[in-house]
């Protein structure tokens, strides 16, 4: 048996979307956060500035009605199968936030295997962000040989700290900084699953 620990990304590796496009469809500005989403996901923009941007943009819908709507985000059912079956090896590293994406991710992991941004509350909207997840810190916390599955370029960070690094194209392409780490890639995620099951 290996000693790997497995990270994983959480938007459009774990998840069949990008979710923060999803609920800026609520307030009509879909096609704005979808470029910000994807020049960032290219490393065209510093992840943090536009995250906390895109955040912003957000911060008027009430985080129990974003929370309810995350948890009902589509999954890829073989890649959260294999997190599901093996929490004590298995981690969420995502820039997105706590009070968003806890009920989404409750069923797959105990809390203190989910690494993500978070916000300061108040009456129930998001004031402010305390922090936002750096990767390559996240990574670094960790002394077992490293496993990376991701798909955009914030991923670069963690990706490098890695013995292995996985690129999952499965919802959107993987981007170019992170597909010149990748030790393999998939677009199929029923092939990718099974690929992680021959390194436990």
């Amino acid at each position: 048996m290996s000693d790997y620990v497995f990270l994983f990304d959480l938007d459009s590796t774990l998840t069949r979307c990008e979710i923060l496009p999803m609920l800026a469809e609520k307030l009509g500005n879909a096609e704005r956060m979808r470029q910000m989403t994807e020049e960032t996901m290219r490393g065209e923009r510093p992840f943090s500035e536009s995250f906390s941007e895109r955040v912003r943009m957000l911060s008027e819908l009430p985080v129990r009605a974003v929370a309810e709507q995350v948890a009902a985000v589509p999954l890829n059912r073989k890649m959260t199968e294999f997190v599901r079956q093996h929490p004590e090896r298995c981690y969420v590293v995502t820039g997105n936030v706590d009070c968003w994406i806890e009920e989404l991710l409750r069923p797959l992991l105990p809390a203190e295997h989910i690494i993500c941004s978070q916000a300061l509350l108040e009456n129930g909207y998001i004031r402010s962000l305390r922090t936002v997840v750096d990767k390559g810190e996240a990574a670094a916390r960790f002394t077992a040989p490293l496993v990376v599955i991701g798909d955009g370029d914030n991923d670069v960070p963690m990706a490098r700290r890695a013995e292995i690094v996985i690129g999952f194209g499965g919802v959107r392409e993987i981007a170019p900084g992170l597909r010149d780490l990748c030790t393999r890639s998939f677009t199929d995620e029923s092939e990718c699953a099974a690929f992680l099951e021959t390194l436990l």
